[in-house]
């Protein structure tokens, strides 16, 4: 294995302990409810304030430490992370499980735009779009299997086990990247750097871009199960399959964009976006049957990551142009995209 394949496979497993935490409350409502004497809709703002905490916090937090050295960053950020998540297997009431969520999530989003970050400099530009989607598959991955396996194992272990095995397993990740990670020089750019070129028209437009379709596929898949069952009539054991086969869509769909990214990164966004405004488009009419439902879930998988590897490498790229090198570490993007 090559220097930078073992960097890409640690930078990866690091991103599917961090994307694992998401919604690792949510698989496990009932239990954290029942245990901490709350409602379901009361333990639920934990997935909801973590999220929020990812928006606001992460560009912060990414921002303030571009300019440290990114070996340690990196680490630093991981054990932020391992920290949290211990505080939350050892929380006895809400606002413990809150406090160590908050800490975690200060590390989430900003370990996932340096991930990225630091993937594309490890390998040649013509790779970028294949280094971007490798770390990214990390985060398909904890969707496709790190939330479904915690909450089993939260089930019958109770819901802190999981917290405990995340809290060892980003440990290990600690190691793999002290390992296996090259030493890089910070970024030079200052913060009037940074912010002069996220203010940059095209950059704007690829993270407004950026908001605007995950937000489309984001709202598809917060209802798709009731849209499945009432519209479609699917049981619900048929939901957790063809949801399944969604993820499984979504990590296929992520690695192939990344080949065609590294061939024309503008023509991959534009086909990829006229992709998910059809399916969008033909969803609602599609689920009144079941087989076009099914056909418009599997399609709606391979395209919702698909447009990760371009836009970042977009976003990148337009960075690169409009700064120069003082800005190469510049990530801010990529906590737009990972949070919508």
């Amino acid at each position: 294995m090559t220097k930078s394949c073992a960097s890409l496979a640690a930078l990866c497993a690091s991103v599917f302990v961090v994307g694992t935490s998401e919604y690792l409350v949510a698989g496990m409502l009932p239990e954290v409810g029942a245990d901490l004497q709350l409602s379901q809709s009361a333990a639920g703002q934990a997935v909801t304030a973590y999220a929020l905490g990812v928006v606001i916090g992460g560009p912060a937090v990414t921002t303030l430490t571009a300019r440290l050295p990114r070996k340690p960053l990196a680490l630093g950020l991981m054990l932020l992370f391992a920290a949290g998540s211990a505080v939350s297997a050892l929380a006895s009431s809400f606002t413990m499980l809150l406090a160590g969520r908050g800490g975690s999530l200060l590390s989430h989003a900003a370990f996932l735009a340096l991930a990225l970050v630091v993937a594309t400099s490890v390998v040649p530009e013509q790779k970028t779009g294949s280094a971007i989607a490798t770390v990214a598959s990390g985060f398909t991955v904890a969707t496709l299997l790190g939330v479904p396996l915690g909450s089993l194992l939260g089930y019958p272990a109770g819901w802190r086990a999981p917290f405990a095995v995340l809290t060892a397993l980003t440990l290990t990740a600690v190691a793999l990247l002290a390992l296996l990670l090259p030493k890089q020089q910070a970024s030079s750019a200052g913060l009037r750097d940074e912010l002069r070129v996220v203010s940059r028209k095209p950059v704007l437009l690829a993270i407004a871009t950026t908001a605007v379709g995950f937000s489309g596929v984001a709202v598809v898949i917060t209802y798709i199960a009731p849209l499945l069952t009432r519209i479609a009539g699917f049981s619900p054991a048929a939901i957790s399959a063809l949801l399944f086969a969604y993820g499984a869509g979504s990590f296929l769909g992520n690695l192939a964009a990344a080949k065609l990214t590294d061939r024309s990164i503008s023509a991959t966004v534009r086909g990829v976006f006229g992709g998910l405004t059809g399916v969008l488009a033909v969803m609602p009419f599609a689920a009144a049957w079941q087989p076009t439902a099914v056909l418009a879930v599997l399609v709606l998988g391979l395209l919702a990551t698909a447009t990760i590897a371009p836009l970042q490498g977009l976003i990148l790229r337009l960075a690169v142009k409009g700064a120069g090198a003082a800005v190469e570490s510049y990530p801010t993007a990529a906590v737009t995209q990972e949070r919508v």
